[in-house]
């Protein structure tokens, strides 16, 4: 059985106040080309389909044509909600699309109703779909579980996956959006919802026990070993996503396990460049011809920072998307600023105002009592 992993498709999301939607509908209008040419049997997707919990709908109208492409190309598909997406918009009539050969996994408190029976002509295969996992809304549920992080929620998930192996012994992967140990989130543009007051990591252990772990909520592709990888998002989302190809892995499974992993790239619409010097360098470097239809981060080195430099940097590159004057003292302008301001995680921007407003930060317990509020939040955005 061939399956093609993917994650993180995001659709609605834009790049720097960009619509993006078209650029990743000619992305995934790929897929059934790569399907019928490599004999694809299930195309993947491990969380986050949308990147907002209400979709447009025009979004929803994409997702739909990208989906029926690839099931009119030959392929099943099976995709799991992440921490983006409202599991009960995503999965609505999920009970009519399996029967169509689309399998929406979003119930994270049913480990039931996660897994998708398939077979090839060395037996049984089970993909386990296992949705975004919040620690708040599993300890409601399963309270003797003592679920108090991601790598708990999910050691509880992968226990489910194994118990049902154990009585139904088959050839397994197992789809899951989160952070596992080896990434390096902070260089990436893995989305910062998924944690409060710390990053959670999921030891790569957890997933023993199944032949192929499809991970998704890193951007770009990495490998934590043979059988647990990330594949990344189809498109360049952030100027901090350290990959430069796009694609997805593509994992054979033979008659005893896991028997290959190979990358498919897909095509980059619009590349990632970033360039620096001074302004009126940049703008005459020869150096840089072939990159004016590209998405372009300029750093500035200029002694004082150039009056009207992203209108004058447009006029060479349409796709310039992001301004920062480095300068002589290395500071950053308003722009830059801002996006530091972004990257911090609520619990931070939390720790920040109580150490402005009483001249000192949080204690242990309030630290706790913010993360699990916080928790509760995105839970309750979630569920919307």
């Amino acid at each position: 059985m061939r399956l093609l992993h993917t994650s993180d498709w995001h659709v609605g999301r834009t790049f720097h106040g960009a619509d993006t939607v078209d650029a990743l509908s000619a992305v995934l209008g790929e897929i059934p080309d790569r399907v019928r040419r490599e004999r694809i049997d299930v195309v993947l997707v491990a969380g986050d389909v949308y990147d907002s919990a209400m979709p447009a709908g025009r979004h929803v109208e994409a997702l739909t044509r990208a989906l029926q492409a690839i099931r009119d190309a030959g392929a099943e598909v099976i995709l799991s909600s992440g921490n983006h997406d409202s599991p009960a918009r995503l999965g609505a009539n999920a009970g009519f699309a399996r029967a169509g050969g689309l399998h929406l996994s979003t119930t994270a408190t049913d480990p039931s109703s996660w897994c998708v029976d398939l077979e090839d002509e060395h037996g049984p295969v089970r993909v386990y779909a296992v949705p975004y996992l919040e620690p708040v809304v599993l300890r409601a549920v399963v309270p003797e579980a003592g679920i108090d992080s991601q790598a708990s929620a999910m050691r509880w998930a992968m226990d489910a996956v194994r118990a049902d192996l154990a009585d139904r012994p088959a050839r397994s992967v197992v789809l899951a959006h989160c952070f596992a140990a080896g990434v390096e989130p902070e260089d990436d543009d893995a989305p910062r919802e998924i944690r409060a007051g710390g990053l959670d990591v999921v030891p790569i252990s957890a997933f023993d026990g199944v032949d192929y772990a499809a991970l998704g909520h890193i951007h770009s592709r990495q490998q934590l070993s043979p059988a647990v990888r990330y594949s990344g998002a189809p498109l360049h989302y952030s100027f901090r996503e350290r990959s430069p190809e796009r694609g997805g892995w593509l994992v054979e499974l033979g008659a005893r396990g896991l028997e290959r992993v190979d990358w498919l790239s897909l095509p980059v619409p619009r590349p990632l460049t970033e360039v620096r010097g001074e302004l009126e360098s940049l703008l005459a470097d020869p150096a840089l011809d072939g990159t004016e239809g590209h998405w372009v981060r300029a750093v500035l080195t200029d002694a004082a920072m150039p009056l009207d430099a992203m209108r004058r940097l447009q006029q060479r590159w349409p796709h310039c998307a992001q301004v920062e004057w480095a300068g002589s003292a290395g500071r950053g302008d308003g722009a830059d600023v801002r996006e530091r301001m972004q990257r911090r995680s609520d619990a931070e921007v939390v720790d920040d105002f109580l150490a402005h407003v009483r001249g000192e930060g949080p204690s242990d317990e309030e630290r706790a009592l913010v993360a699990d509020g916080l928790a509760r939040v995105a839970a309750a955005e979630a569920a919307r």
